[in-house]
């Protein structure tokens, strides 16, 4: 009709020159992602490691230039760095590119995952301090002799990062543990494969035969479990079987002596119905165990110091010395004697129990 508005009538299929060049731009757009750094070549692969860093450059690259920063370089930013460890932990895991010793030891497991997590109480918690450290061998087999006290073994575990993160050539320190450790689920599993075996004659043996560090702590529960009141005197050190150990394999006695490890759970009494109830050498009781519950498991954070003392050589022994009770006793007292004295000497130059 005349004098009415024509609707304006937009043809479907106009301009289709314009709409076949942007599929055409969005296909270029989909084939160049696919050639992007952080996808393999081939397809159902699955990205590496280093791609995976390269795209996470790329993106602080881009973010820098959009926020007038200069452009970063080629080195790899600390978030980078943890995803490349993350994917290629993982990736090693899944391919079972690792190796586990007769013992169960899985050093690829114990770098990535147990060792980060004591770190955070070795640093940060307990501010361990370590001296001495020169006086273990950089190769070859050694025996570690150590106090031992704290009712759980805190003691053993900071030990083994003091000599795997102070140590020149960041060797593993190997446990001889109790009986009980191994008996109880999931503990047992972690033990093993962060590289630690039961305190027996024989399996000490086997470990220094292989050249390898290794760590026993004789006082046993009888230094674990002991009272507030008799903190820092070394109980007995039992029959001396990790003195005939060393003498067989001629490795030397590296005496190892630990201030800090007594007042992380201050014990008062020791509830032996409880204690026998539960299949447990002593049930503690500390000023916040049991009556806080879960917050008296938190060990105090007293400041720790580890000093490892000059080795015993016993080269320098025949054969026969390692059946020869005298000579197992005397070098027992003498390992005793030192870590005792060196004891004595660390708590006389400390000015705090938790400053140090």
């Amino acid at each position: 009709m005349a004098g009415e508005p024509r609707a304006k009538v937009i043809p479907l299929h106009s301009n289709s020159g314009r709409s076949a060049a942007q599929r055409r731009a969005a296909a270029q757009r989909v084939d160049a992602s696919r050639r992007h750094p952080s996808l393999l070549t081939d397809s159902g692969g699955q990205a590496t490691a280093e791609e995976i860093a390269a795209v996470v450059r790329e993106i602080d690259q881009k973010r820098g230039s959009v926020l007038g920063a200069p452009e970063a370089d080629a080195t790899p930013n600390e978030l980078a760095k943890r995803i490349t460890a993350i994917a290629d932990f993982v990736g090693k895991r899944m391919t079972g590119d690792y190796v586990v010793d007769e013992f169960g030891f899985d050093s690829h497991l114990n770098d990535a995952i147990f060792l980060p997590l004591l770190r955070v109480f070795f640093k940060s918690w307990f501010r361990v301090e370590v001296s001495g450290i020169e006086n273990l061998p950089e190769t070859g087999p050694a025996l570690v002799v150590a106090n031992h006290a704290g009712v759980l073994p805190f003691d053993g575990l900071m030990t083994t990062v003091a000599v795997r993160d102070k140590h020149p050539a960041h060797r593993d320190l190997r446990l001889l543990a109790a009986d009980l450790v191994f008996d109880l689920p999931m503990v047992g599993q972690a033990a093993r494969k962060a590289g630690h075996t039961m305190a027996c004659t024989d399996d000490a043996h086997r470990l220094l035969a292989a050249g390898e560090l290794t760590a026993v702590f004789p006082e046993g529960y009888k230094g674990l479990g002991k009272h507030f009141k008799d903190r820092y005197k070394l109980q007995r050190f039992g029959r001396g079987g990790f003195v005939s150990a060393a003498l067989r394999t001629k490795a030397p006695i590296v005496p190892c002596s630990i201030v800090g490890s007594e007042e992380i759970y201050p014990m008062i009494a020791d509830v032996k119905l409880l204690a026998r109830l539960f299949g447990l050498p002593y049930f503690p009781v500390t000023p916040l165990f049991p009556l806080a519950g879960p917050l008296g498991v938190v060990p105090l954070p007293s400041k720790w110091h580890i000093q490892f003392g000059e080795p015993i050589d016993t080269s320098d022994y025949d054969e026969a010395a390692a059946e020869d009770p005298m000579v197992t006793f005397e070098l027992t007292d003498q390992v005793r004697e030192t870590i005792q004295q060196t004891l004595y000497q660390l708590l006389a130059n400390r000015r705090n129990t938790f400053l140090g």
